[in-house]
């Protein structure tokens, strides 16, 4: 038995979900999908009612995730910087302090779109590896489909090839635009006729349950459990669509109705806000290519979300398979259970969909849990005051009984309300694309959300056409540019769907201004020089 004092020290299981919003749960206020699972772990633990993300993409939330750092820091700003080989690892940290560590499901901590090979990620499965990699003694990855770059993909093309083509294809001339689909011809939507238990939610369940059942009762471990859904494409095993029937859905809360609502509240937004809606601006780095929001019907969007709920339906009841096993392995009074994810999905707010440079509850506010072990005795709780995924390393030094490293700059996870230094939380985004060059910086605090457009950038510093390997992928030049001028100002309080922006209500100067002298002041200095940008996702 491997002891810390005279306390056993606790395993840790770290669920994490894809592009999945805050109010997903029931216990978040979600109508529609059946979370039962993560509802109990909420009702035995803490719900944190105000976790941001640090950035509103995969790779550099991920990053900060396995850092415990700021993207700033890290340095994995977009999707196409790979996190470097040598970047700090909490699972590192943990298995050189005795842990067994392993990760199953979607890493992302490089980018994907890599057909080559070129990095080690992507190219595990084919070289039959399953690590060790960046501090995890063991890994099998997915994604989104069955690529054979990855595990889940191999596994399904080696043992159930009839069934690969039944995905929604991703990179690929269709998979890259808003290939249509379903009943209503919505985006990235695919009737998939997998049966549910060759679907890579079940798969990342079992493979789990595999690999806890290689850990000897006495030695402490630490799981991440990474579930690729529900992030587009949406399709989710067609035996399960009787779950949510799309024409039983009304349009999502966050969806203005019509079409003129819409372009009335996006045109109190800086631009790229309604261009993204009418088409005038390509959001390349969150979502199809050709995807024009505006010629989107309520009937799509609808399906859309039907599709989103069935993923997270398989996904907790995936997780509870799981918890069931930690359970009969004996380690459940001994196991601190985390359920996050990397970032939300705008998923009809506003009129759009998909991700992208835009700084709003959709995208930024996440669902975080953590139900300690009962061994530790906390007291079940909801906290409101701010938290991120920067603060989710320390915890789980916390829970094994360490000292935090150095390289970590959250602080653990608190367990009520009131202590110091929670005031705020930070989320950043820069552009890859040289041609786009926007800079956000947002902070929230006290109820409001700020976000200051700092000047647009045109330096070919990132991202160019020319280096992009896919020869049909090429970015669109924009006209948008933002002086250092612009920005966005909400109060939850009165505005829950941020439609009115405040940032040019002289009623609010005086608090805009206060507000952008502490982002500024809170924010941790950048990592000189930047990272390089090597691949568009």
């Amino acid at each position: 038995m491997t002891e810390n004092g005279n306390r056993k020290r606790r395993n840790i299981l770290f669920i994490t979900t894809d592009q999945m919003r805050y109010d997903s749960l029931q216990c978040n206020g979600g109508k529609i999908a059946r979370t039962p699972v993560v509802n109990k772990l909420a009702a035995e633990g803490i719900n944190y009612r105000r976790a941001n993300n640090q950035n509103v993409v995969c790779m550099p939330a991920r990053s900060t995730m396995i850092t415990g750092q700021y993207v700033r820091t890290h340095g994995v700003f977009a999707n196409g910087v790979p996190l470097p080989e040598d970047a700090p690892s909490i699972a590192g940290y943990l298995n050189e302090n005795g842990y067994k560590t392993a990760l199953i499901g979607k890493a992302h901590f490089q980018p994907a779109m890599d057909l080559g090979g070129k990095w080690f990620e992507n190219r595990m499965a084919r070289e039959n590896s399953t690590g060790p990699y960046r501090g995890f003694d063991y890994m099998e990855l997915a994604m989104h489909g069955p690529q054979p770059m990855w595990h889940y993909g191999k596994w399904l093309q080696e043992n159930h090839p009839a069934y690969v083509s039944g995905f929604y294809q991703l990179f690929t001339s269709k998979g890259m635009n808003d290939e249509p689909g379903g009943d209503t011809g919505a985006p990235e939507v695919k009737f998939n006729p997998l049966p549910r238990e060759y679907y890579h939610t079940d798969w990342v369940g079992e493979r789990t349950i595999r690999w806890l059942d290689t850990v000897a009762a006495e030695d402490p471990w630490f799981l991440w459990m990474s579930f690729p859904d529900p992030h587009h494409p949406w399709d989710p095993p067609q035996g399960e669509l009787h779950r949510v029937n799309w024409r039983d859905l009304d349009l999502p809360d966050g969806h203005p109705g019509s079409i003129e609502k819409c372009e009335e509240i996006l045109a109190q937004k800086p631009e790229h806000w309604l261009a993204y809606y009418q088409g005038r601006f390509r959001n390349v780095e969150g979502g199809p290519l050709r995807f024009v929001p505006k010629n989107m019907t309520h009937d799509q969007v609808r399906e859309v979300n039907a599709m989103t709920h069935i993923q997270n339906e398989l996904i907790d009841e995936a997780c509870g398979r799981v918890i069931k096993r930690v359970e009969e392995r004996g380690w459940l009074d001994n196991t601190d259970i985390f359920f996050t994810t990397d970032h939300g999905e705008l998923q009809g707010d506003f009129g759009l969909m998909f991700k992208g440079p835009y700084h709003c509850d959709a995208l930024m506010r996440i669902p975080m849990i953590w139900r300690p072990a009962p061994s530790a005795g906390v007291t079940p709780a909801q906290v409101t005051d701010p938290v991120g995924q920067v603060d989710l390393a320390p915890t789980f030094c916390e829970a094994a009984g360490l000292p935090v490293p150095g390289f970590v700059q959250g602080n653990a996870l608190p367990r009520a309300n009131g202590e110091p230094g929670r005031e705020r939380m930070i989320t950043e985004w820069d552009s890859q694309f040289p041609t786009y060059g926007m800079h956000l910086r947002t902070i929230y605090r006290d109820g409001f959300t700020c976000t200051v457009y700092e000047r647009s950038t045109r330096e070919p510093n990132g991202l160019t056409a020319e280096k992009i390997p896919l020869p049909k992928f090429r970015m669109p030049e924009t006209d948008i540019f933002y002086e250092g001028t612009e920005g966005e100002l909400y109060n939850h309080n009165d505005d829950p769907h941020q439609w009115h922006n405040l940032w040019n209500d002289p009623k609010h100067e005086a608090l805009k201004k206060e507000l952008i002298e502490d982002l500024y002041a809170s924010m941790p200095e950048e990592r000189s020089p930047l990272l390089p940008v090597e691949s568009p996702a």
